[in-house]
């Protein structure tokens, strides 16, 4: 589709453009800035106030510290008035990007003489779900809908989550299913582990088994296969968490995994395992770094962050793996109502030759391009990036009816879109894999709508340069 990989291109070039010019325009003053700007003697004297009581509301079981732990400013701190104003919106980002609330409010309570108290209102998430879990097990609800919303590809059963078990952020998760896959979870993340709220820990265990195996990809579709044996997993792990300011992130990990299938499965791929095993021991450890600054994570509309990491997966030769792999994205007001974002993302694995478990790239988790979602690429080096311009349509809440001050109307935003999404893979073996080694091109319009606890629904509508069309839904929330 020539006018499709036309628009896609001119889309990622304006994209990369519109990103570094914005980004020069931000750290360059340009060649007129010092005879346009005014004498120093003749500029007004801005009066600096010092920060007095920070009276904080509405924390039921947010310890106050970790309230404080998120603020740009704390109390004794010399400040210009006008800044007053960035570093209350900085502070309200920062606690709503905690997920540990449904509103925030920081704004200014009293002024005593040259000094400023300010007042910060919250209204607490609900922290306990024993949620009741009825999921598809396949990639999206498009994948599940090709095998005719067949039941037995579903798993069901319970999710215990207890988020800020003590206060401080920190959460337990126990998860019970059954059904397509049996599985058994159980995860505890303390961020705050010491008296400096720098330095915390996460630990978890699991184990799953499913009768049910992919065992390799054909025409870019997962192959699955009935066994015996199936497919059984354990993996645990601990991480070292590091935070030493506000929104930088450091992450040091060690795992442990254990997988191994039915023989029959090595028969059919012996490289789903290398020279045919069919289990194997995986240790790992991996460094992660992210950034964020933006103003909603879970559906930034200003701001950028960023994320990379490394990790070493394997001792043995038949399980060694280096994977590095980053991910970049800033998302740009144009006006009120119009925004631009631009997603990129790209790993490689070393060495090239891996084992089919090894080798899933585009269609697993957030590595994928719209209008391709039907499709699975296999991989060992892959590299995307996405285009996205969008316009509020609504913005509404519904009442609830519920006696609760947090809980007493749910918030709604839609938003329309149009995008485009460029991409490529790499694989030593191409069978089954007629669109690796070649780049990739998709468009499309939508729409996105956003409420609380973390919920974004995508309704997309989109094209690729198969001369495929259709309709694609997406979901995401805390659950």
């Amino acid at each position: 589709m020539p006018a499709l990989k036309k628009y896609s291109v001119l889309l990622t070039l304006f994209a990369l453009s519109y990103a570094f010019r914005s980004e020069a325009q931000t750290n360059d003053p340009g060649p007129d800035a010092a005879t346009e700007a005014p004498i120093p003697d003749q500029m007004p004297k801005p009066t600096d106030f010092v920060i007095g009581e920070i009276v904080i509301s509405g924390n039921k079981r947010t310890k106050p510290y970790l309230i404080e732990r998120e603020l740009s400013f704390k109390k004794g701190d010399s400040v210009y008035l006008p800044e007053l104003v960035e570093k209350f919106e900085n502070a309200r980002q920062q606690l709503i990007n905690t997920r540990l609330f449904n509103e925030v409010v920081v704004a200014l309570k009293s002024f005593r003489g040259y000094e400023v108290d300010i007042a910060i209102d919250v209204k607490e998430r609900w922290y306990i779900f024993p949620v009741p879990y009825l999921k598809p097990i396949d990639r999206n609800l498009s994948e599940w809908a090709s095998h005719g919303f067949e039941f037995d590809r579903i798993n069901y059963g319970l999710k215990f989550m207890y988020y800020n078990f003590s206060g401080r952020n920190d959460n337990l998760k126990l998860w019970l299913l059954s059904g397509y896959t049996k599985q058994i979870q159980f995860q505890y993340e303390q961020p705050y582990a010491d008296k400096t709220l720098k330095h915390g820990y996460k630990i978890g265990s699991a184990y799953s088994s499913n009768k049910e195996v992919n065992y390799g990809t054909i025409d870019n579709r997962q192959m699955f296969t009935d066994s015996l044996g199936g497919i059984k997993k354990w993996y645990s792990f601990i991480e070292y968490d590091y935070r030493p300011g506000i929104k930088t992130f450091h992450a040091l990990r060690f795992g442990f995994t254990h997988q191994e299938t039915d023989s029959n499965i090595s028969k059919i791929n012996p490289g789903y395992f290398k020279n045919g095993m069919n289990k194997v021991d995986i240790p790992e450890i991996s460094y992660k770094l992210s950034h964020f600054n933006v103003d909603y994570i879970p559906y930034p509309l200003k701001g950028w962050m960023g994320e990379a990491s490394l990790s070493k997966r394997g001792i043995h030769p038949h399980t060694s793996m280096w994977q590095l792999e980053a991910k970049y994205s800033k998302s740009t007001p144009l006006s009120k109502k119009y925004f631009f974002i631009w997603q990129t993302q790209g790993l490689i694995r070393l060495p090239f030759d891996q084992p089919y478990y090894n080798s899933q790239l585009f269609g697993y988790g957030d590595l994928f391009l719209r209008g391709l979602e039907k499709y699975v690429i296999d991989g060992v080096l892959g590299a995307m990036s996405r285009q996205t311009f969008k316009r509020e349509l609504f913005r509404f809440t519904i009442p609830t009816f519920l006696n609760s001050t947090s809980h007493d109307k749910i918030p709604f935003r839609i938003y329309a879109n149009a995008f485009s999404d460029i991409g490529f893979s790499y694989t030593k073996r191409p069978a089954g894999n007629s669109l690796a080694n070649k780049m990739l091109y998709t468009a499309g319009a939508g729409i996105d709508v956003v409420s609380f606890y973390d919920f974004v629904l995508h309704i997309d509508y989109s094209f690729n340069q198969l001369n495929q069309k259709g309709l694609f839904l997406r979901m995401m929330n805390s659950f």
